[in-house]
């Protein structure tokens, strides 16, 4: 059995639910992920109640700007400052997204790289150097895109490639399959099943909205609908039972509607937890 940084159903810590979930803990959220960018030079009474969170929960961090697809030099001040951080809080892992967001500037918006051999080899090349910095490995996601210029290998592949070129992990972000399944009219069990799934980290599942029948934009800012939960099933059917965060970033619900998704998280966990040991008290006959 695979070991985990984290375990069970995360929720993502957002600012304005530092007051409910300080009054109330939950005893249900495993572990809880920020984006570091967020919080590394945040003092003051911010920083005091952060550093209460960190010394409670386990915690995973899942960058915003690393930009690891980007033509510019990556920001090494940046992750000698980010490196620090992630040893102050004993942050357990750290993730970014497989894409760019930056040249001479900030674009603030998760830009496509394009899948191509060239890429992979760029990619690869990178992340192995944040790897260097950091000293230790990186976990990359899947995302959401709207247009794939210059595509000549399938995304799986492209995503396969890199993870191997690297030698990273994937936090796999199931709704970013089923949003991309709708926008470029794929099978995303089919998606998800190419996955490595000895490579996986976590999960992520979130909501998105439904622009039109054919396009779906990734927002994190609703609940999960159902064929999201139905693709997490999947998901524990070829991973097994992997930690699994829920990210909202926008029309935040009060505490209790949030913690009814982690619920729902738990108990497909459970599901899966109780069926493979059946499944091995039958091979043990």
């Amino acid at each position: 059995m695979k070991a985990y940084s984290v375990h069970g159903a995360g929720l993502g810590l957002r600012r304005t639910l530092l007051g409910p979930l300080a009054e109330q803990p939950p005893t249900q959220v495993g572990f809880m992920e920020v984006a570091p960018e967020n919080w590394m030079r945040v003092g003051g009474s911010l920083g005091k109640q952060f550093r209460e969170f960190t010394e409670r929960y386990p915690f995973v961090c899942h960058g915003l700007s690393l930009s690891i697809g980007s033509p510019a030099p990556l920001d090494v001040d940046f992750l000698k400052e980010l490196k620090v951080f992630l040893k102050t809080h004993d942050i357990k892992l750290y993730s970014e997204h497989l894409s760019y967001c930056s040249d001479e500037g900030h674009l603030y918006d998760l830009m496509p790289i394009p899948f191509t051999e060239d890429a992979v080899s760029y990619v690869a090349a990178r992340i192995r150097q944040v790897q260097d910095i950091l000293e230790q490995r990186i976990t990359m996601e899947n995302v959401s895109y709207y247009a794939a210029p210059g595509q000549e290998m399938s995304e799986t592949d492209f995503i396969n490639a890199v993870l191997k070129e690297a030698d990273c992990d994937l936090l796999l972000d199931v709704n970013n399959i089923y949003v991309n399944s709708i926008n470029h009219r794929y099978d995303a069990e089919e998606f998800l099943r190419a996955m490595p799934a000895e490579r996986v980290s976590y999960f992520h599942i979130a909501g998105h909205y439904d622009e039109a029948e054919d396009l779906r934009v990734d927002t994190h800012g609703s609940d999960v609908i159902d064929p999201v939960w139905n693709l997490l099933d999947v998901a524990y059917d070829h991973c097994g039972v992997v930690p699994t965060l829920l990210e909202r970033d926008f029309n935040i619900p009060p505490l209790q509607e949030l913690l009814a998704e982690v619920d729902t998280i738990i108990r497909y966990q459970q599901k899966w937890a109780n069926t493979n040991v059946s499944d091995h008290q039958l091979a043990q006959g």
